[in-house]
């Protein structure tokens, strides 16, 4: 595998895991958002990540990197709550907040946050193998 190679798939990496912290970061800014209906209510979204493989020129598997097929909402169903005094309450009184758990997003804010960083660790190592090896050269 090449050096190239190596950087594209810890590039690929960086950008999943950028869009996975572009989706936390909009699902905890609306976290609090209310609605007057359940279909004008937020649902979280979340990214989906695809494999794909590479191949040698021999077909061998030569490494994957990693996709965003696309950002698809979540199936959490707003919360519902009986607040008939709230500007936004509907005829019944029942006012709809975003369908967002907080733990959930901060839990998968840390986990993106440390791939991202083990994405990065990886591109410092790569370089610090071709400085080694322009080093070789000097000796």
């Amino acid at each position: 595998m090449s050096f190239s190679a190596i950087y594209d798939i810890a590039g690929s990496a960086l950008q999943a895991q950028t869009s996975r912290m572009n989706t936390v970061a909009s699902n905890l800014a609306n976290a609090g958002s209310v609605a007057a209906s359940e279909e004008e209510a937020y649902r979280a979204i979340k990214p989906v990540f695809a494999t794909v493989y590479q191949h040698t020129q021999a077909g061998e598997l030569s490494g994957a990197q990693v996709s965003i097929a696309g950002v698809v909402p979540s199936d959490r169903q707003p919360d519902q709550r009986y607040q008939p005094e709230h500007p936004l309450a509907n005829e019944e009184g029942y006012v709809y907040y975003a369908g967002v758990n907080v733990m959930e997003e901060m839990a998968d804010m840390m986990s993106a946050s440390r791939s991202f960083e083990s994405a990065i660790e990886v591109v410092g190592r790569v370089n610090s193998m071709q400085q080694g090896l322009l080093n070789l050269g000097q000796r």
